[in-house]
């Protein structure tokens, strides 16, 4: 079984600090330094992978777009501003996917076929995305958790790889984010934080678990393993926000310097491929149409 190996290329100091500190600002080198590390360990094991970039990295960073591409990885979206799809509406969502499309495509010389949303968030409320997206051009999604959670989620949404015919006429592919069921719940698995928080094996297993029946979708942040992360200023926010704040900031930062021996371990011991061709293997088992893209 080939599993997708995907990266979320986002700077967590910008979009902390404008989701968190209420100061907007443009990303910072880390991003560039930490998706090289992660780079250089595929690049070590002969492994590609997809990353979705957000579009305001690719502005401010076009060689690593093109680093990116020159490793024969696949390029897709992330978003611009690393913005929820919930606190957009139908017309400024559209902006920031097709801005960010435009951008990338236009940095690697090649199209964009597929897009993730920030923080996973198209759920029942946010369906509609899923049509601006078909308008906009990208073939596939990989945007939705099938579970019922507080933060994300939609409950019941079918687990493999299918394409979806939407309410506005179109037609996209949706690739979901891998769950382990246990004692009847469906979690979230297979990276990010979970990866973080959880001894490796967690995920070790969590993959096996998924494999039984579907590839899976692992994804991974680029400053999760950003260990010498400076200091925050909360000084000038209100002493309840400070404390909710640096908790938000101290979770971030928890077992950061475990990640790499993590990801190591699963690249030696599991294969890796971009979402796309897993997408187009699991269609073509399905005997589903093809995604004319490939990386």
């Amino acid at each position: 079984m080939i599993h997708a190996m995907t990266i979320d290329v986002e700077d967590y100091h910008s979009v902390f600090g404008r989701d968190w500190l209420e100061r907007d600002g443009p990303p910072t080198e880390a991003v560039v330094r930490n998706t090289r590390r992660m780079l250089g360990w595929l690049a070590e094991r002969d492994v590609r992978c997809t990353c979705f970039v957000l579009g305001e990295v690719a502005e401010a960073f076009p060689g690593l777009i093109r680093e990116i591409a020159a490793g024969g990885h696949e390029l897709g979206v992330h978003g611009y501003y690393h913005r929820q799809v919930f606190k957009l509406n139908p017309e400024s969502f559209r902006r920031e996917v097709a801005d960010a499309k435009a951008l990338i495509e236009d940095i690697a010389g090649s199209p964009v076929s597929g897009h993730r949303a920030p923080a996973f968030s198209i759920m029942p409320e946010t369906s509609w995305a899923l049509d601006v997206l078909a308008d906009v051009g990208f073939e596939y999604d990989s945007s939705i958790y099938p579970i019922k959670g507080s933060r994300y989620g939609w409950p019941g949404f079918p687990l493999d790889i299918h394409e979806m015919q939407l309410d506005g006429g179109g037609r996209i592919i949706e690739a979901p984010l891998s769950t382990v069921s246990i004692l009847g719940r469906r979690f979230p698995s297979c990276g990010g934080g979970y990866l973080r928080h959880f001894p490796g094996f967690v995920t070790q297993y969590a993959i096996g678990r998924v494999a039984r029946n579907r590839p899976a979708i692992v994804y991974l942040h680029p400053y999760e393993i950003e260990t010498d992360c400076p200091p925050i200023d909360t000084s000038h926010l209100p002493s309840d926000r400070q404390s909710q704040v640096i908790q938000f900031h101290n979770r971030q930062l928890r077992n950061r310097e475990t990640v790499q021996a993590k990801v190591l371990r699963l690249l030696d011991e599991f294969s890796f491929a971009p979402l796309v061709e897993i997408i187009q293997n699991q269609l073509t088992k399905a005997k589903s149409p093809k995604i004319g893209v490939t990386s």
